[in-house]
């Protein structure tokens, strides 16, 4: 009886071992997916130890995360990197299954001139790594987008488009380009603000360059430019003194030249506006006090608050004739005017020092 079970017992052994398959370092076999945690993924490979992938042989992504790319039951392909028939451990990678077809269908696009797609994983010296079908691919800052941008990290995590432009397999060297997507997308998107825009319409934008004439703004599609007159209400000597690359405004459209693709824009509100309320303020023939800000030849600009500023005409400096402004005052010198004349259309307010002076000696 003994002798009976012996052998069912071996032959239900050879049996099963003639039912597994053979693995080999190197070899891509089929899988199906029986365990996923957040360090590895198990694989039944029809072998009589199960596969397991660990996460660094999952994918290139330092981020990736094995519960959220796989599922128990799926079926897929894993590369055989070493078989302990000793330990009865298998060693598997997915990311080389993968690569190796990413470096195909790169080639194929770089051949071809289509655009692929990746997720941008790391920022590094220079650019930002892309990550395609397990193939890392870098693209020069200069090629990411239309115009400098000065911080990359705002990428991170994103599938963005590019194109192959170099393409070395020997030294395993791959070269994109976002820039060329970026122009193309750039372009449709300005045409669609273009024709919604109107004279008037509020709507807003980031900062994408200052200079001293004024800023920038992406509209989202198509820059405007705020002169530096329309930038505020008060005097600005520098628009980089107030604004800020990458912050986003409110802005008002004042003009709109589809011809040149060039839109006039303005920041100053109305209710801003210290203008408004300069006849109510500083009535004319009334007495008031104000900084010496400015100086010219023909006179001394005096402000009376921040945006609104006053001109005293050389004629109204003084009771006698003055060659210089700065022969009678000083920048930063408070000084007390009489109001003579408010033109709200133009902005301007003629002072006088002179008859204040004579109006105090006459009551002297």
């Amino acid at each position: 009886m003994n002798d009976l079970e012996n052998h069912t017992s071996e032959n239900f052994e050879e049996l099963l071992n003639q039912s597994l398959i053979t693995l080999r370092s190197g070899e891509i076999v089929k899988g199906t997916i029986i365990n996923v945690t957040d360090t590895e993924v198990s694989v039944n490979l029809g072998y009589k130890s199960d596969g397991i992938i660990t996460k660094t042989e999952l994918s290139n992504d330092p981020n990736i995360n094995p519960k959220d790319e796989f599922k128990i039951g799926d079926e897929i392909d894993v590369y055989i990197l070493r078989v302990n028939d000793g330990e009865g451990i298998v060693e598997l990678s997915k990311k080389r299954v993968d690569a190796q077809k990413g470096w195909d269908m790169i080639q194929k696009s770089f051949e071809e001139g289509t655009a692929l797609k990746g997720k941008v994983i790391e920022v590094v010296n220079g650019g930002v790594i892309v990550m395609s079908n397990e193939v890392r691919v870098f693209i020069p800052a200069s090629l990411m987008g239309p115009r400098y941008i000065q911080d990359l990290n705002q990428f991170l995590g994103e599938v963005i488009e590019y194109k192959i432009i170099e393409l070395d397999k020997r030294r395993r060297k791959i070269v994109g380009d976002h820039k060329q997507i970026s122009l193309k997308e750039r372009e449709k998107k300005k045409e669609e603000v273009l024709s919604t825009l109107e004279v008037g319409q509020k709507v807003k934008g980031i900062i994408s360059n200052l200079t001293d004439f004024g800023a920038f703004v992406d509209l989202g599609g198509i820059d405007g430019l705020v002169h530096v007159s329309q930038i505020s209400w008060k005097k600005i000597k520098k628009p980089g003194d107030v604004l800020k690359i990458g912050q986003e405004v409110e802005v008002i459209v004042t003009e709109i030249n589809k011809e040149n693709n060039k839109i006039s824009l303005s920041m100053k509100k109305n209710e801003d506006n210290p203008w408004e309320k300069v006849v109510e303020k500083y009535p004319v023939d009334s007495v008031i006090k104000g900084k010496i800000v400015r100086m010219a030849p023909f006179g001394a600009f005096v402000e009376l608050e921040e945006g609104v500023d006053g001109l005293i005409h050389i004629s109204q400096i003084a009771n006698k004739h003055v060659v210089k402004p700065e022969d009678e005052l000083k920048i930063g010198e408070i000084v007390e005017v009489k109001v003579l004349d408010i033109d709200i259309d133009k902005k301007k307010i003629s002072l006088s020092k002179k008859q204040v002076e004579q109006s105090a000696f006459e009551e002297e």
